[in-house]
């Protein structure tokens, strides 16, 4: 796949599209507030400051301790929305149905991050340029993320590292490397690591953690799986399905 493929699926998407509509409804609302002096400009500026600061260390917890948590599944009331916008993602990594979060979760989330910083720095204006700006980077952080798991090598060397530590987070060990495209907390509170030299294989890499045993106690995400459970590689797994329906087709057509 080249970037302009890349690019062309990630605009397809209706999550991106929907986005989109939301920067610019938000921020043209804010700038047409700003000319009529409904609020200052340096408040606003600073709303909008503060928003990008805050994104990565919101989305860094939000992976950490709740995508990654062990109590989801366990709820039948959250098991559906974690196996959707966790659990099916870690399982398969590179399917571009579940490579973007839900609109449902996503959007509110940024707007709870976001929104409340922004009305306290400057108002009701500050929240929509917050907001603005929340999801503006929601969109660069989905960008990022498909060059990450679509088939396409990054040419600026920056792209291709953060590609490189996303993808043993999703490949080897699924407990450290949180950042998608900002991995300065993971530096920071110790969940970074370079490659498989630095950590061991982790066995829930593809499962997280939900497995057989789990799912005696816990069984709504197997429930609403097909061909569950998924504890192996994804790309070895799809091989073997391959080569199974193959020899099926052969012997039917035999």
């Amino acid at each position: 796949m080249d970037l302009a493929g890349l690019t062309a699926a990630y605009f397809q998407y209706y999550a991106i599209a929907a986005y989109i509509v939301v920067a610019l409804l938000s921020g043209g609302v804010a700038i047409f507030a700003l000319a009529q002096g409904a609020a200052a400009i340096l408040p606003v500026a600073a709303s909008v400051v503060a928003t990008i600061f805050i994104y990565p260390v919101v989305w860094y917890l939000l992976h950490r301790y709740i995508l990654h948590s062990r109590w989801m599944w366990k709820s039948p009331l959250t098991a559906g929305t974690w196996k959707r916008i966790h659990y099916d993602h870690h399982s398969d990594p590179n399917n571009l149905k579940v490579l973007f979060g839900a609109l449902y979760t996503t959007l509110p989330t940024v707007a709870l991050a976001t929104v409340p910083v922004g009305y306290a720095l400057a108002g009701w204006v500050g929240a929509l340029a917050a907001l603005c700006t929340g999801v503006i980077q929601t969109c660069l952080y989905e960008y990022f993320h498909c060059i990450q798991h679509l088939g396409y090598v990054p040419k600026w060397g920056w792209v291709r590292q953060i590609k490189k530590f996303h993808m043993a987070h999703h490949f080897h060990n699924e407990s450290g490397n949180y950042g998608i495209t900002n991995l300065w907390w993971d530096k920071v509170l110790g969940t970074f690591y370079e490659g498989p030299k630095d950590r061991p294989r982790s066995p829930t890499v593809f499962n997280l953690g939900y497995d057989e045993e789990v799912a005696k106690s816990y069984p709504y995400v197997a429930r609403l799986t097909p061909n569950w459970p998924y504890n192996t590689n994804p790309v070895h797994r799809k091989r073997e399905e391959a080569a199974v329906n193959a020899a099926a087709n052969s012997a039917s057509a035999g």
